[in-house]
């Protein structure tokens, strides 16, 4: 892609399936930012697609993960926004990517993280290194954290974490494959 093509569509991920995710709060200020640079983007809420669990077997051919395993294939950039729970990202995540795994071969990838405190702020590494060695994906050298406090019921409010979100969404952009 030369430098003056226009960015492809960026992919946004929102991996929560809690109806008071904050990640997806984060998930809708990267939408918007796009947005308002004139980004085309594919919102993919994990709320609305009840997958089945990776069994190893049968479950790659349900037609849920059939069709998101499309969507994602047709992206070469993904923005993914998760919860953190227990030092690592939510199952849910996890699930996906066990059910689609080759569809994320080569992709950009970005990571929005909400979390309950401080301590787990390097938790997306392990899944970033999988989509590394197993796919060969590259990864947004920056990432948003965000604790609690960077939010109130509709959205951020944290100038830090809103500013965060604008330079990722600018990297994200700016990257070539």
């Amino acid at each position: 892609m030369s430098e003056s093509s226009p960015v492809p569509a960026i992919g946004i991920l929102s991996a929560s399936l809690s109806p008071t995710s904050r990640s997806r709060l984060l998930a809708e200020a990267a939408r918007a930012e796009l947005a308002a640079q004139g980004i085309e983007t594919d919102f993919i809420d994990l709320r609305e697609h009840a997958l089945p669990p990776c069994d190893g077997a049968t479950a790659y051919g349900d037609p849920r993960v059939l069709a998101l395993k499309a969507r994602i294939e047709k992206l070469d950039r993904l923005l993914v926004a998760a919860p953190i729970y227990n030092y690592d990202v939510n199952a849910a995540l996890k699930n996906l990517l066990e059910l689609t795994g080759q569809a994320w071969r080569g992709k950009l990838i970005g990571f929005l993280c909400a979390a309950g405190g401080a301590g787990s702020y390097m938790a997306v590494m392990t899944f970033a290194n999988s989509l590394m060695l197993d796919f060969r994906c590259w990864i947004a050298p920056r990432f948003v954290y965000a604790q609690p406090d960077a939010f109130d019921a509709a959205g951020i409010i944290n100038p830090t974490v809103r500013s965060r979100v604008q330079e990722l969404c600018g990297v994200m952009q700016r990257v070539r494959l």
